[in-house]
This record gives C-alpha cells, structure tokens and sequence, in this order.
C-alpha cells in the first residue's frame, strides 16, 4: 500500500480557491490579505493538517543531523537520566538533540511539535500527554517518530514495564500481610497511570482480595499532587500501606506523612515507582525502571529509522522494571509463607 503524500502549499492553495503564494503571505502575515481570504487559506490549512513552510518530508532536501526530544517534566530525574542515554546514542552518530519540556501541559507539546517541525527535525522522540493527536501532526508530514514511555498503536514505542512493576509492587505488600493499600496515582488519563492502576488490581484479585475503590486516588505527577492525596486519604482512612505511582508523588507523601508525625514504616508502609536520588538509596523499595536505557533505546531506533536501515513500524519495545525491596516496608502479620501463582 503506497504512503500517503505529504500536503504541500499547493494543496491549501487549491482548497482555499487561491495562489500558492497568497497561503504563503497568510502564513507569513507579510502584507495586507482581505479577512475574507485569510479566513479560507487558515481554514484549508487546518482541513488539511498543513504545517507552514513546505517543511513536508517530501520536500526536504536534506538532512539537519537534529532530533527532538519533548519530554514531560524535566525536574523529575527520571528525566535527565532518559536523556542522557539519548544524547549518549545520538552523540555516537554525530546528530545534536533538541530538549523541549511539556509540563505535561497539552498546548505546550503541540506548539512545540509545529515550531520543530518547521525547524526540520530529522526525527522525534515524543512523551505524549493525552491521545495521539501530535504524533498524528508528525506522520503526516513523513517524519520519524518514536514514542517514549507510552503505549500507542500504529507507531515505534520504548516503554518500561509498568504494569508488571506495579504488579511486583502489590504482591510485596500483600505478602507482608497488607490488604487496605491506598494507591496514589497520577492524571488517570495518563496511559502509564492506567498501566500501574491495572497491575496493582491484577495482583489483588489474583490474591483473592477487592481493592478497595475508596483508597485509590488521582493527582498529579508531582510533590504537591503526593501531598494533597496523602492528606486526602488520611482524612477518612487509616491504610497500612501507601503505593506512589512515580517518584515525586513519593516525596509529596512523606512531605506529607512528616507533617502528620507519622514514620515510615513504623506507623505506615510506603513503595513507590521509579529508583532516583531524590530518596537515600537504602530506604524506599521501589519498582526501578531503567531510565539511561530507554532513551538510548529510544534514540537508538529512531536514528536507525531516519538513516534507512530500520523501517518505521509499530514495535512495542518493553524494558524490564527491577523490584528492589529495602526498608519502607513492615509486615503487619506474621509472614508464614509467600503468595502463590
């Protein structure tokens, strides 16, 4: 099946009744166009998916050796460690790297995807936020994408494990005895909250036990989003366990937890997603995801794409997550044997 062409000026031209170089004076704002007309050539262009500047792949007429990575929040030193890997795969091949943070905010990624596409990205290395409209924006103009720590279909993804992390995680506290464990969560529309959410339920029911709808809380991948939940849960609930579904939600939680004069794991238990410095190391038990090995995983595949020797695909690349048991955690029970498959 062929690919689909790239839209170009002349298109737009073309649905909006006019001469490719009135789009280009629209796009341009470089003198006086009627309302009337600027009101077709915009409309085109959104029917169409144009993005400005003939930067289309078919266009192109060489390459610029730089790739974007557009991440969500690069205070989060899982970050910096996926970037690293990235700028350590991409430096190897002699290709610079372009770092954009989101914020996990939705107008920010899209209008960086449209100021990096007209500044003729060889590729992208995208942290989607909510479905995959962006990623959309870049196959339609033909270039390389790789999609990093989310599942998508229809396009190349590096992600970690997370449901079968989480899934570590529950069945390690349930073996402690632990039964009214209170998730906390990040955004729920947030593939990777819905893939922690789902093993953390796996191993409940598996165990034989009903999560309890009234401990599982959302929030923002943050501290201030950990401290907000934690209060919120202590408010009507007293839990013998606390899960964070990333590691900043984690310090917001014993932010909290301090505040109350509560100890971990004297008073309550605590594991948490992702192994970084923001905890001493010999404290939290953490489900660790490999952070310098997806990007350089990521950027790896997305450099093998735009120099021809990997064709673009729908790859669903998982890497491993590491249960890693140290000392947040007490039993409540006497442990008389561990849960079975």
């Amino acid at each position: 099946m062929a690919k689909k062409r790239a839209t170009t000026i002349h298109d737009v031209a073309r649905r909006a009744g006019v001469a490719p170089i009135t789009v280009s004076r629209v796009i341009n704002n470089s003198s006086y166009i009627s309302a009337e007309t600027r009101a077709r050539v915009e409309a085109a262009i959104e029917e169409l998916h144009y993005v400005p500047n003939g930067l289309s792949r078919s266009l192109r007429s060489k390459k610029t050796n730089t790739i974007a990575l557009l991440v969500s929040d690069i205070t989060n030193p899982f970050w910096p460690a996926v970037t690293r890997g990235v700028e350590d795969a991409s430096s190897e091949r002699a290709v610079n790297v372009v770092l954009c943070n989101t914020d996990e905010n939705p107008e920010k990624l899209e209008n960086y995807v449209n100021v990096l596409l007209q500044r003729q990205m060889d590729g992208f290395l995208l942290v989607p936020i909510q479905g995959d409209a962006e990623v959309r924006t870049i196959q339609r103009q033909q270039v390389p994408i790789v999609v990093v720590d989310r599942l998508l279909p229809e396009v190349d993804v590096v992600r970690s494990d997370s449901e079968s992390g989480a899934y570590e995680l529950t069945r390690y506290l349930l073996e402690l005895g632990h039964r009214e464990i209170a998730m906390l969560c990040g955004p729920f529309e947030i593939i990777t909250t819905q893939q922690r959410l789902a093993g953390f339920r796996r191993a409940m029911q598996e165990a034989g036990f009903v999560p309890n709808e009234n401990l599982i809380f959302f929030g923002q991948y943050r501290p201030e989003g950990g401290y907000a939940m934690t209060m919120d849960v202590l408010k009507s609930a007293r839990p013998t366990a606390l899960f964070a579904v990333n590691n900043f939600i984690a310090a917001g939680v014993l932010s909290a937890l301090d505040e109350l004069g509560l100890r971990v794991p004297e008073d309550i238990s605590l594991v948490a997603f992702d192994d970084l410095p923001i905890f001493p190391r010999s404290f939290l038990t953490v489900a660790a995801q490999r952070p310098y090995e997806l990007g350089w995983r990521a950027a790896s595949l997305l450099l093998d794409i735009i120099d021809g020797s990997t064709k673009p695909a729908t790859r669903d690349t998982v890497l491993p997550v590491d249960l890693l048991v140290r000392d947040s955690c007490l039993p409540i029970v006497p442990a008389e044997g561990k849960l079975t498959t």
